[in-house]
């Protein structure tokens, strides 16, 4: 997955990310930072929303089931990653990887694990703290 599959991912489902949390197109509109007239130009498949935009909806729509239907269970995780696409270390809390995760390999203190969806590695330790994650092209 790169910046355009993912704009075009999260394009296609802005309506029901906007559905799901209950906000009209002016409310939504006024979260991300957008005019109306972009927002339902977007929403209608006209047009792709910007990168920004994107890493904004990711940012602040990350709890979303649909958001998490798209990109897994760590949208900020997966956009942090594609933008940098270098190994970076995080030291965050993770929920282990139980469901968007693919184990590749694991010692009894760490776990190299690959995304589902974007296909992107990190490294956890024993107690689900990420230490690194690498987007390898």
């Amino acid at each position: 997955m790169d910046k355009q599959e993912i704009r075009k991912q999260i394009s296609k489902k802005m309506k029901l990310i906007r559905v799901e949390y209950g906000y009209t197109q002016d409310r939504m509109s006024e979260i991300l930072g957008l005019s109306k007239k972009t927002l339902v130009q977007v929403e209608k498949q006209r047009t792709l929303a910007g990168w920004t935009t994107v890493v904004a909806v990711c940012a602040l729509f990350q709890e979303s089931d649909v958001l998490r239907g798209i990109l897994g269970d760590a949208p900020v995780e997966i956009v942090e990653t594609i933008a940098h696409k270098q190994v970076e270390p995080q030291g965050k809390k993770t929920l282990g990887g139980k469901v968007w995760w693919y184990n590749i390999a694991a010692t009894e203190k760490y776990t190299l694990q690959q995304n589902v969806m974007s296909q992107h590695y990190r490294i956890i330790d024993s107690e689900d703290y990420r230490l690194f994650r690498r987007w390898i092209v």
